[in-house]
């Protein structure tokens, strides 16, 4: 029998069924009570089966996995350093406790830029150092720096703009004592996480065996391994990079035939590689932050994208949350995605004594596969299906390619948003390496360059900005540009540091009102009429002043259990402030949120002014000093939450959760 590499699926559908067929005839005979007992045992000597099959797997282990990760907390931010440092930094989440630290997760970046880290709940510290020498150890001489504060990990979800600034300031400043080493844990050497990093195909870590242990174990992938997309090659501005994302218990070497058939001349190969045990959503909010730094770097044009099983509904789940975003993605392409959920999940979800946490978005009834089409794909994306069915009719399986069941690969409203539907005579590995399949994929990566190839005309702009007393890091700009011209769009570009001075586009041609807004910072000048066109880049001067400021967000109403550790928790679509006040530093301000189309809230922070609208809200001009917030919603018991704002100093950012009356 042939099984999947990427995919648990056919083997757990296997040794079920064939469990079940060996005793069908026998189970006519059973009294009701004694069959259910009979079917529990099936399940438990399934389940004894898997784990027996895999090295070093437990219930016990698994059990353990699950509740990691369902209370834990990501913690993403950047790297950045006060002079240029081209080497390999380390940055540390760690507990302290009296005069001793307790490094609880660290990371490997090979140069300056984002991170993320896995933490239980609790306090918890951050510390980053360059690792001048590569040897995993706080050196008296490197560069270093800390997070300013500690960071209370709720124990779910992510936590943003955890930024850190390395500088050469004495070491007994930093809190982490000098030779503090950083293992590499079972990997034979350092593997970096920073989105880019040039990865060896064949190295161990990105084998089938690893990618199994990442479906198995996610919390143990990620802190060994992390999740990151990786390139073959250096950077080429010249080449369309095409992203390739695997599925369950899946590995980058899934995609050595696509990989081999990709001409490099037109193309760049990309890739995700990301603990697949974890949820979905929690994937598709890492794709979102590594192809969010990847294009802060590179500024690349356009990106197409091809998921394989699993790995659609991690892509899709990252167009429909943050596809407005990223418009440079021009084709998505599923093989073989299981578009209506696995049965097999919900029962074992139901009936497991351990679940694996990607086992809850793959339940058809659950909420994930239930809100996967409530909205389209962004526009502009052209979609594709390709689809198996080389795997036969069993008595307890419909027709499938082995692993998935055509019904839930052709789930009506996924068909119904692609431009073409090709379907092959293979199954659920063999369609990952079958000469018909690179051939139709090779004739949609043209047609797409084509339809791509030419857009409107467009120009370039040259930001120079500078921050005026910035000590610690400096946060990103967000570069809003708003056409005189009426019934077009705004432009809106986030920025780096490092983009002043550079030019920034394409651009569409056109007259705009161009403005930066910059967090815990004020803009000189507001804003800037500019004129863009096919070959020029005018020039534009900003100067961004620390101010006090302090915003947030009511994330949305979500179960526990659909918000795990680096999920991402949507703004809250229908909440209604009844009043939100901050008090503190000599200061007291209320907000009663504005109405539909009473202005723009980024318009009104760029002119210092308080706002609040839907679950957003901001406080701008604030003195330094501790303050006290109080949100005072419809349906909700009041919130309230002590901050401290310090001009220049953006904080973290992560959604407010209420608490409904009952």
């Amino acid at each position: 029998m042939r099984r999947s590499v990427s995919d648990i699926g056919s083997w757990w559908t296997d040794l079920f069924t064939r469990r079940r067929r060996s005793s069908l005839d026998d189970l006519d005979r059973i009294e009701p009570t004694a069959r259910g007992t009979r079917n529990r045992m099936s399940w438990l000597v399934l389940l004894a089966l898997l784990c027996l099959a895999l090295p070093g797997c437990s219930l016990l282990k698994l059990k353990q996995e699950s509740r990691d990760f369902h209370s834990s907390t990501v913690l993403v931010g950047r790297i950045s350093t006060a002079a240029p440092w081209d080497k390999p930094v380390v940055v540390a989440a760690y507990a302290k406790s009296g005069d001793r630290i307790a490094i609880v997760h660290h990371a490997f970046l090979h140069e300056p830029g984002s991170y993320e880290l896995i933490v239980p709940k609790g306090e918890h510290r951050l510390f980053a150092f360059g690792d001048s020498n590569g040897n995993l150890s706080y050196d008296e001489s490197e560069p270093a720096g800390v997070y300013p504060s500690p960071i209370a990990a709720s124990g779910a979800g992510v936590i943003a703009s955890l930024d850190l600034l390395l500088t050469s300031a004495p070491a007994d400043r930093l809190g982490v004592p000098v030779g503090t080493t950083f293992s590499a844990g079972h990997l034979r050497r350092p593997h970096s996480t920073q989105a880019g990093a040039i990865a060896h195909l064949d190295d161990p870590v990105f084998s089938s065996a690893s990618g199994k242990q990442g479906y198995w174990a996610p919390m143990e992938f990620f802190k060994e391994a992390g999740g990151n997309v990786y390139f073959l090659e250096p950077y080429d501005p010249a080449r369309t990079p095409i992203l390739f994302v695997h599925g369950a218990a899946g590995s980058p070497q899934d995609w050595r035939a696509f990989f081999d058939h990709v001409d490099r001349s037109r193309h760049q190969v990309w890739f995700f590689y990301y603990p697949s045990g974890a949820s979905v959503d929690s994937m598709a909010h890492l794709l979102f932050w590594k192809l969010f730094n990847l294009q802060l770097k590179y500024r690349f044009e356009k990106v197409h994208i091809t998921a394989h099983s699993m790995g659609g509904l991690v892509v899709r789940s990252f167009l429909l949350n943050h596809g407005g975003q990223f418009p440079y993605v021009k084709l998505f392409l599923s093989i073989s995605t299981p578009w209506g959920g696995e049965p097999l999940a919900e029962f074992g979800v139901k009936h497991s004594p351990a679940v694996i946490p990607s086992w809850n978005d793959m339940q058809p009834q659950g909420r994930f596969m239930q809100s996967l089409f409530a909205r389209p794909l962004p526009p502009g994306i052209d979609y594709y299906l390709f689809f198996g069915h080389r795997g036969g009719y069993g008595l307890l399986r419909p027709t499938s390619d082995g692993t998935i069941t055509l019904a839930s690969q052709l789930r009506a409203p996924a068909q119904a948003e692609a431009r073409m539907i090709y379907g092959f005579d293979e199954d659920h590995v063999s369609i990952l390496s079958s000469p018909q399949v690179m051939a139709q994929y090779q004739a949609i990566l043209g047609s797409v360059e084509k339809r791509t190839g030419a857009g409107l005309p467009a120009g370039a702009l040259r930001l120079r900005f500078s921050y005026d007393g910035q000590e610690g890091p400096r946060p990103l700009p967000l570069l809003v540009l708003r056409p005189v011209e009426a019934g077009r769009a705004a432009v809106t570009l986030s920025l780096a540091a490092e983009d002043a001075g550079r030019e920034i586009g394409p651009i569409p041609a056109g007259v705009y009102e161009a403005s930066l807004m910059v967090d815990a910072y004020r803009t000189e000048p507001r804003k800037v009429r500019v004129t863009i066109g096919a070959g020029r880049a005018p020039a534009v001067d900003f100067r961004f002043l620390p101010q006090g400021a302090l915003a947030g967000w009511v994330g949305a109403d979500v179960d526990a259990a659909d918000h795990p550790a680096g999920a991402y928790r949507p703004p809250h679509p229908t909440v209604k402030f009844s009043s939100i006040t901050l008090t503190g530093a000599g200061e007291r301000r209320t907000l009663v949120p504005r109405g539909q189309g009473e202005g723009d809230g980024l318009e009104r922070y760029v002119a210092g002014e308080d706002d609040a609208f839907g679950p957003y809200f901001s406080f701008v001009n604030l003195p330094k000093g501790d303050y006290e917030l109080t949100i005072e919603a419809v349906g909700y018991r009041p919130y309230t939450a002590r901050h401290a704002v310090v001009p220049g100093r953006h904080g973290q950012l992560r959604p407010i959760e209420l608490t409904p009356l009952r």
